[in-house]
């Protein structure tokens, strides 16, 4: 249960990261990047699969990549 919920949680996070993706959006990761944090702490609770940590994990290695090339994180 935990896992659909991480799963859940990274798909929202995923498509809000594609929008942040769109120039003068890029504020936006700022929020994505908790929510991914978030579903990343769930996916790991969850004892079976690691799918919905692993979304929320690489949704937030894209946050951050986006939010570091245009000068958000130094």
């Amino acid at each position: 249960m935990l896992n659909i919920i991480s799963l859940l949680i990274g798909l929202v996070a995923l498509v809000s990261a594609a929008v942040a993706f769109i120039p003068l959006l890029g504020w936006a990761n700022w929020f994505i990047l908790p929510l991914a944090v978030i579903g990343a702490g769930i996916g790991a609770l969850s004892p079976g699969s690691k799918a919905g940590r692993n979304l929320c994990i690489f949704v937030i290695l894209v946050g951050a990549l986006r939010l570091m090339l245009g000068g958000g994180i130094i």
